[in-house]
């Protein structure tokens, strides 16, 4: 998640569980007791459950207080070794781990040669044009080059290692599609071909190719070097975890990037994964209704679910992202609102219960951005904001997962494969999916009426699970294409023991007849698809219908996805097809559509409206709830939520044990709780230059409080407020990293 930099033509301004490698559990020094689901301390052992990562050292207005601190790069700084570094972190507490990037990085001593003699820089990612795609400042994209890895792993890897870090993360194997013409990319080319290079531009089947090399060479990298750093770990004693920050397929494929992505969730040498999913990403345009525009909910909950499912077969660790800011410069307000929508969008994912909190504390606590969107006045980031995010990372710290399912009809999933980024860049004869269209078109439609559709990876297709619960898969070859015939086979096989195909395209995109598996090896099929359809028993390009095969039914709809969203109102039909095969044998129930999603999880209520939908009406949740989204924590026996928002609340209501005092929620985190008859005490940490709000269950009325600073000074301006119908007090006072004393007689 940095700054990607277009050299000449633009710029998209673009930890952790070291101890397993399983989704869920509770984490830091906060218990999910049963009853109080919120900042509980249980004093035990813990797991990493949330992370954060850093360039920096510590610092009194960086102390995230999540469970590990991800220390970035591991070259040394003015007056500061990396080190030092590690060693300011893990004094305050925390668990550290390291990241860096896999494709660029403060690597200047390999590219000018002070490593090893040689100079370097022509491993940079080249254009047609002869220019190189820099991040920054002698910082190029990689072609990562085998002398390259081997810099990687003596002066990087080793040395994390040896300073005690059994977690590593490599982020970002990223190869752009408009890259490719480097003198290093034309030798790897040869070398995995056996002919000479050919220039993407030139036809449908050298970009596909070139793009497919690109791929494997991010896949041979992480492989190589995280083979390296649990093998070099295990000489030394530790049990080292490797780790990828990824964004989504999704946005990869729409930004046109290359990535190893879902073919590293079956690698032994990879444990999981980071979703880099963020406001930058999400906000990327899409049509829907022949509208083009930002729809951050709807996107977020799309890359969110594309990664889970990558994960879901293979039982590998899953953390998901959010950032209270972004890459670009915008104002606090823009912040604010795409925040609440990608955070919502996390947590109705509910088998995900692992998070990095945040990246990069220094921008988001000391960075200047604008007070509105039409003036230039800046300033560090509101009390109020702050105030709001710090609550709402702390209920991470809690959230537990979950068996429960967002409302609404389950069972449809749309295919993904990784070779969705092959053919993005460039167009040639013609055939244009802007915006990646052609994805959107199969699951906006379904998204936007209320489903909770689910993306499903050919790559997982030889896995069980990757089956479970699913009833009705919706494919199309028109952006994509199956890079082994078994994937067609696994495909094939579901159907005819009972599943149901919706297959959407014309088979018209000029990478239908580029050098495959399909038409080579003595294969001669003029599609992937004849290739599916001859397994179903069904002609090699049969026409739009509906069809049996063996216990299962195959929809085939001749027409293109992308234009069921790029045309106005033209998603009926498809949508119809859909309906029909989710209610009609071998199928059964209703496929009910609404404007909304809805998901309990713990004592957490999470709930997103959307517009364009089948209807603008508002949702109206009536109970016992505090406000997670307001930074006042109000407590509300009524939520209205409106189309185009989300809500994020805590259910007073499901609170079990009503004698036990605890802190439900707030802007701190909690640690050395005691209680006593009449009597609830605890310590409240959280950076400096912040405000805390919390809300505290209590049994009875409060009598006294104190509250003091680690010098035992009792500290003034103590904001305070009981609410009688939730029994908790609003308790407000300034956090202190070192922590803040509290101690309530009722």
């Amino acid at each position: 998640m940095w700054r990607k930099y277009f050299i000449s033509v633009l710029a998209i301004w673009g930890v952790v569980g070291c101890l397993s490698a399983q989704n869920g559990g509770n984490g830091g020094n906060n218990s999910n007791n049963g009853s109080n689901s919120g900042n509980g301390n249980s004093n035990g052992s813990s797991k990493e459950k949330t992370a954060f990562q850093t360039a920096g050292q510590w610092k009194p207005v960086t102390d995230v207080r999540a469970d590990v601190a991800i220390v970035y790069g591991a070259n040394d700084r003015p007056g500061l070794t990396f080190e030092q570094r590690v060693q300011s972190w893990r004094e305050r507490g925390y668990t550290t781990a390291f990241m860096t990037g896999i494709a660029w990085g403060d690597y200047q001593d390999y590219f000018t040669g002070k490593w090893d003699g040689l100079w370097h820089l022509d491993e940079g990612q080249v254009t047609a044009g002869g220019d190189t795609v820099w991040h920054g400042r002698m910082v190029p994209y990689i072609v990562p080059s085998r002398n390259f890895l081997k810099y990687m792993k003596e002066k990087h890897v080793k040395r994390v290692i040896d300073a005690g870090i059994n977690c590593i993360f490599m982020e970002e194997p990223e190869f752009w599609m408009r890259a490719g013409y480097s003198e290093s990319f034309k030798r790897e080319w040869l070398d995995f071909y056996g002919f000479e290079w050919r220039p993407q531009h030139e036809s449908p089947e050298n970009t596909y190719l070139a793009n497919k090399l690109k791929y494997h060479l991010y896949r041979r990298a992480l492989e190589d070097v995280f083979t390296y750093a649990k093998e070099y770990g295990k000489s030394k004693g530790m049990d080292v975890k490797c780790y990828v920050p990824t964004h989504s397929l999704v946005n990869y494929s729409s930004w046109q990037i290359v990535s190893p992505e879902a073919s590293l969730a079956s690698m032994p040498c990879v444990d999981g994964y980071i979703a880099q999913v963020w406001t930058g990403t999400s906000r990327e345009a899409t049509f829907f209704n022949g509208v083009r525009k930002e729809r951050v909910f709807e996107n977020a909950f799309l890359e969110y679910g594309s990664m889970e499912s990558m994960t879901r077969p293979t039982g590998r660790k899953m953390f998901f992202l959010t950032d209270p800011i972004e890459d670009w410069p915008r104002d606090w307000e823009d912040y604010k609102k795409n925040y609440q929508a990608t955070f919502a969008a996390q947590l109705l994912y509910p088998m995900i219960s692992d998070f990095e909190v945040m990246p990069w504390p220094d921008r988001i606590y000391e960075g200047l951005y604008k007070t509105c969107a039409n003036c230039e006045t800046k300033e560090q980031i509101p009390r109020f904001y702050s105030t709001q995010m710090q609550v709402m990372i702390n209920t991470l710290n809690d959230m537990p997962s979950s068996p429960n399912r967002i409302n609404g009809s389950h069972g449809t999933g749309v295919l993904m494969s990784n070779s969705l980024m092959f053919q993005r860049f460039p167009t040639h004869k013609s055939y244009d999916d802007p915006q990646f269209s052609n994805f959107y078109g199969q699951t906006l439609p379904l998204l936007k009426r209320g489903l909770p559709v689910a993306t499903v990876h050919i790559e997982n297709t030889g896995f069980a699970e990757t089956w479970k619960d699913l009833k009705t898969l919706v494919m199309s070859y028109s952006n994509m294409k199956p890079m082994k015939p078994e994937y067609n086979e696994n495909i094939a096989r579901w159907v005819k023991d009972g599943g149901v195909a919706v297959y959407c395209g014309k088979d018209v995109d000029p990478y239908q007849t580029v050098m495959e598996w399909w038409n080579t090896d003595g294969n001669r099929f003029a599609t992937p698809s004849a290739h599916l359809f001859g397994l179903l028993g069904l002609p090699a390009a049969p026409d739009a219908g509906e069809y049996a095969c063996g216990k299962g039914k195959v929809y085939i709809i001749r027409e293109e996805p992308k234009d069921f969203v790029m045309k106005p109102a033209n998603d009926a039909h498809y949508f119809s097809v859909v309906k029909k095969a989710c209610e009609t044998r071998p199928n059964s129930g209703i496929l009910t559509t609404k404007n909304h999603l809805y998901l309990e999880r713990g004592n957490y209520v999470i709930a997103a409206v959307m517009d364009e939908s089948v209807s603008d009406e508002s949702l109206t949740l009536d109970g016992l709830y505090i406000d997670l989204f307001d930074y006042r924590l109000p407590v509300l026996s009524r939520k209205t939520v409106a189309a185009g928002e989300q809500a994020f609340l805590y259910d007073v209501g499901k609170i079990v044990d009503r004698d036990k005092p605890a802190v439900l929620c707030g802007a701190s985190r909690i640690y050395d709780e005691q209680r006593s008859a009449g009597k609830y005490a605890f310590t409240a940490k959280s950076p400096a230059n912040t405000t805390n709000v919390s809300r505290v269950y209590l049994p009875g009325r409060p009598a006294t409080i104190t509250v003091k600073n680690a010098q035992g000074i009792d500290i003034g301006d103590i904001k305070q407020d009981w609410d009688e119908s939730s029994h908790t007090l609003l308790l407000g006072f300034e956090n202190l990293p070192d922590g803040v004393f509290v101690v309530i007689g009722y």
